[in-house]
């Protein structure tokens, strides 16, 4: 029929005349030994690399059989080049003495290298809650950027972009309200997000106390420390809300974390004057606590000498 448009689209000259080992060829020409120390960490790398047995396990695998998958890396306008994937296999390489990483180089801008970033690491076994904050935050950004400013119909209840948000959602199996949780996370002070990562406070009541601000964050964590527990999801509500009408003074949090919690390990209080007597002048206030315990150890081993000796 005149004036409608074929579906077939003809193949180009390089489909024509380049065969399947040209274009193998022509991506192995992109990988390339690269001297470690021109390679920089990308910046802000969310993902932490440790130094530990998984990581001495590593180590040797590349003493043995050398870095079998490349590292990814873009080159900067400075020459040099910029890691994108492969953090703990350049830690490695320089703990097994290596001065060169195998690596394929792509053309990609910022954000495409960000988003790469993200997507290579979350295949991770295990991802801290920080790890995953930092790491969603900086790929909502890049799709964000990419995809231009969203429409104010295109906007998700939790104050997202709904297409970005459902991308990430599907390709990492969080939903979107949980990826927005996370991501306010990164609003924590370091030593907040430092209890989350060692699993003492749960997601949802430390998103609750990212709202509040650096200073009452910061008389929070010497509450903690003081009271060795962590608030309840309540308390953490309370807090809040109490710091949106204004209320919420280090005496209010100070009331709020003195409250029996059940996660509140169990204290033993000691008689100052009591227990001073028998200490001698000589032993300095902060050394009294193991003055103590080892007094109790002695104690405790007399009585059971005691007990051994009287079943005889």
């Amino acid at each position: 029929m005149a004036g409608r448009k074929s579906d077939f689209t003809l193949p180009t000259l390089d489909d024509l005349f380049s065969t399947q080992e040209i274009r193998d060829e022509a991506k192995l020409a992109k990988i390339r030994d690269i001297p470690i120390d021109l390679i920089d960490d990308f910046p802000d790398h969310p993902y932490k690399v440790r130094d530990d047995e998984d990581m001495m396990q590593l180590v040797e695998s590349i003493k043995e059989r050398g870095v079998i998958t490349p590292a990814t890396v873009r080159q900067k306008e400075d020459g040099r080049y910029e890691l994108i994937s492969g953090h703990r296999r350049k830690r490695a390489s320089e703990l097994a003495g290596l001065e060169m990483l195998r690596c394929e180089v792509v053309e990609l801008d910022r954000d495409e290298a960000t988003i790469l970033m993200v997507e290579s690491n979350l295949q991770r076994s295990v991802i801290l809650p920080s790890e995953k904050a930092f790491a969603y935050k900086m790929r909502l950004d890049a799709m964000k950027r990419k995809a231009g400013r969203p429409s104010k119909e295109n906007v998700s209840p939790v104050g997202t972009n709904l297409r970005t948000d459902e991308i990430i959602a599907q390709e990492t199996g969080d939903s979107r309200n949980q990826i927005h949780r996370y991501i306010r996370l990164t609003n924590l002070v370091p030593e907040l997000l430092e209890i989350v990562d060692d699993g003492r406070m749960k997601l949802r009541p430390a998103v609750e106390l990212s709202y509040l601000n650096e200073d009452c964050q910061r008389d929070l964590v010497e509450e903690i420390d003081l009271n060795d527990c962590t608030p309840s999801h309540a308390q953490t509500i309370r807090m809040r809300k109490m710091f949106e009408e204004g209320k919420l003074t280090p005496e209010a949090i100070q009331a709020i974390m003195s409250e029996q919690k059940p996660n509140q390990q169990e204290r033993i209080v000691l008689s100052g004057d009591r227990v001073r007597k028998f200490i001698p002048k000589s032993i300095p206030l902060n050394k009294t606590e193991e003055y103590v315990c080892k007094a109790l150890e002695h104690y405790a081993s007399f009585l059971r000498k005691r007990a051994e000796r009287d079943s005889r």
